[in-house]
């Protein structure tokens, strides 16, 4: 293969999708409303996980400070959910992240972020299915897990102890119910909500009227008095220091990177573009909206429970029937596993109603195979739902999901972070409806990068996606930096603070020289305030948190995404939709300049069959 071809074909893989691509019509059903919106990104983010992350995280690395926690985690979610949500409100199409990259980036990146999106909700269906049937098994005695575990054991590596069958037939039925239509899901969807709502109320309630504002300023005197086998306490004790901050303020950083993965969910809002009625004012508001419920519910639950007993006491596997029991409100513990339940079923909703969407664009844009973009007559996308809750059913009956988990986090935020990347080159790229290689590129000069023009050009718009390029690369090496040398830095070792020092102070000047450059004039119903800076900023929480994750799951993600790229050169890259767009806009305007060249060399009084 020459050079001139193989240039050509990585050109090929950044072509980009316009905002209103010819022949493409959504046969989608415009039924959504914003409560809907705001019920599904509530009942997706605020899962089971308020049951017993709050006690988890207050109990081991943030004590009563986990509210502090909670709101640092918040903060830097609302910067990802802005993010989303001007995209909603420019691009109101179904695909969420895969759709945004498509217009804004390319073809490759596009398909790497769709097949990330489903990565993630596949795992989390699956995950959120096996812990729906954990905890009802729980509630009558554990009859499923003693039963299959003897009748059906599995004793390989990487399966489950026994087939959940449970949990399968529960994720075909639900898929069953978003197969019928999405209107019908609503409606369950925003009943489930409203009872998880109430019973976080109850608890919040609770806290309010029994607890004792002393549990937010315990002496190391009560660790002596509670636990008689304590020979010294001190900062290094398993139960911290005592006071609002026990294990001191890093402890609620800690707690605050964990605490963020809480708030991951409010994203599947952004795949029903094709189906709110009015989804350029609703999207951005059920995002927005959506993440300060969550706070708010998770804010006043850990702030009840840290209440209602001393955090050093508090159970790590269910710490709010544990706290009623503490107080001498022991039956209040069934109105918890109640709330509890209906948390995971909408969780298992909300992982479930984004998955067949993606999938369904992607194959509508010729990336994946083309039979999951088929609708039923009630405008739902069917088969893409069926197939999708199919493979769910299958991983949560036969795999071990602890160990896939993480797997689910780096899906979620690299998709995070491309979205993020896609708001800054979106603000500052010349025009969006057209290719910018139509128009002359200016030569690059560091001049016209440190003293730009006031108006956006081709040469500004490519300034400012190599900036976005370097910021993320800039965001990774400081985050492998500050993993890699935290003992150092936390003893103040120079080579430690200069390190961190050289690559934070590049990426400020990379996010100033950003600034500087002029924005497109073009306006939406929402627009994402502070640019570049927050979603700079994004991006290096999101890349930070990747980093923390293990090699393992690297390695599991390295497969995952082996596997993606070879159904996309072996099949996206021939069938792509956008590619044959672009074969058939240039074939046209190929043989309009060969007529127009014909005419004119025909003279005047003569036709063109002589």
């Amino acid at each position: 293969m020459s050079g001139a071809k193989i240039l050509l074909f990585l050109q090929s893989l950044s072509r980009r999708k316009p905002l209103e691509p010819e022949g493409e019509v959504s046969n989608f059903r415009r039924c959504l409303t914003t409560l809907d919106l705001v019920a599904l990104g509530v009942g997706s983010t605020l899962g089971a996980g308020v049951y017993v992350l709050s006690g988890e995280v207050a109990r081991t690395v943030a004590g009563p400070s986990i509210i502090i926690a909670f709101l640092i985690a918040a903060v830097a979610s609302v910067f990802a959910g802005l993010c989303y949500a001007e995209f909603g409100a420019r691009v109101p199409k179904t695909g969420s992240a895969y759709l945004y990259s498509y217009v804004t980036v390319g073809e490759i990146w596009a398909f790497i972020t769709g097949w990330n999106l489903l990565l993630s909700y596949v795992i989390g269906t699956s995950s959120v299915a096996r812990a729906w049937s954990g905890t009802f098994d729980d509630l009558i005695g554990n009859v499923i897990a003693n039963s299959l575990g003897k009748q059906a054991a599995m004793n390989l590596p990487g399966l489950a102890p026994y087939p959940d069958f449970f949990a399968a037939g529960l994720i075909i039925l639900l898929a069953g119910i978003l197969a019928f239509g999405v209107k019908e899901s609503a409606i369950v969807n925003k009943v489930f909500t409203a009872v998880n709502i109430l019973v976080l109320l109850f608890v919040i309630l609770s806290g309010a009227i029994k607890g004792d504002i002393n549990n937010w300023s315990i002496g190391e005197d009560s660790f002596l008095n509670g636990y008689e086998n304590c020979t010294s306490l001190n900062a290094t004790s398993p139960y911290g220091g005592g006071g609002f901050f026990p294990f001191g303020f890093e402890g609620t950083l800690a707690g605050a990177a964990t605490c963020f993965y809480a708030f991951v969910g409010f994203d599947c809002i952004a795949t029903t573009g094709e189906e709110v009625q009015n989804p350029q004012k609703s999207i951005p508001l059920g995002i927005v909206s959506s993440l300060l419920i969550c706070f708010l519910a998770y804010f006043g639950v850990s702030a009840a429970l840290t209440l209602l007993m001393p955090y050093y006491l508090l159970s790590v596997h269910s710490p709010l029937p544990v706290a009623f029991t503490y107080i001498g409100w022991e039956p209040a513990k069934y109105v918890v596993a109640v709330g509890s339940l209906c948390a995971l079923s909408t969780s298992l909703l909300g992982s479930m109603f984004p998955m067949p969407r993606v999938l369904f664009a992607m194959a509508r844009d010729g990336l994946l195979f083309r039979p999951l973009s088929k609708m039923s007559d009630r405008q739902s996308p069917v088969v893409a739902t069926m197939a999708s809750g199919v493979v769910a059913a299958i991983m949560a009956l036969l795999f071990d999901l602890k160990a896939l988990v993480d797997m689910m986090s780096i899906g979620t935020l690299f998709a995070y972070t491309l979205v993020a990347i896609c708001i800054l080159i979106l603000r500052y790229q010349a025009d969006l409806g057209e290719e910018s290689s139509s128009s002359k590129l200016e030569p690059f000069s560091i001049t016209g990068v440190l003293f730009p023009t006031s108006k956006v050009t081709p040469r500004t718009s490519k300034n400012v996606s190599l900036l976005s390029i370097s910021t993320m690369f800039l965001a990774v090496v400081g985050s492998l930096v500050i993993s890699q040398s935290a003992d150092s830095l936390q003893a103040c070792e120079w080579w430690s603070l200069l390190c961190v020092s050289i690559v934070i102070l590049t990426l400020v000047f990379s996010t100033l020289i950003i600034w500087r450059q002029p924005q497109n004039t073009t306006k939406a119903a929402f627009m994402v305030p502070f640019v570049p800076l927050l979603p700079v900023f994004s991006t290096f929480v999101n890349v930070y948190l990747m980093v923390q994750l293990g090699s393992d799951t690297w390695i599991r993600y390295a497969v995952w995404m082996a596997v993606g790229l070879i159904i996309y050169f072996c099949y996206g890259v021939q069938h792509s939709v956008q590619k044959q767009r672009l074969h058939k806009s240039q074939k046209h305007v190929s043989i309009h300049s060969i007529t127009t060249t014909v005419e004119q060399n025909v003279e005047p009084g003569e036709s063109l069959n002589g």
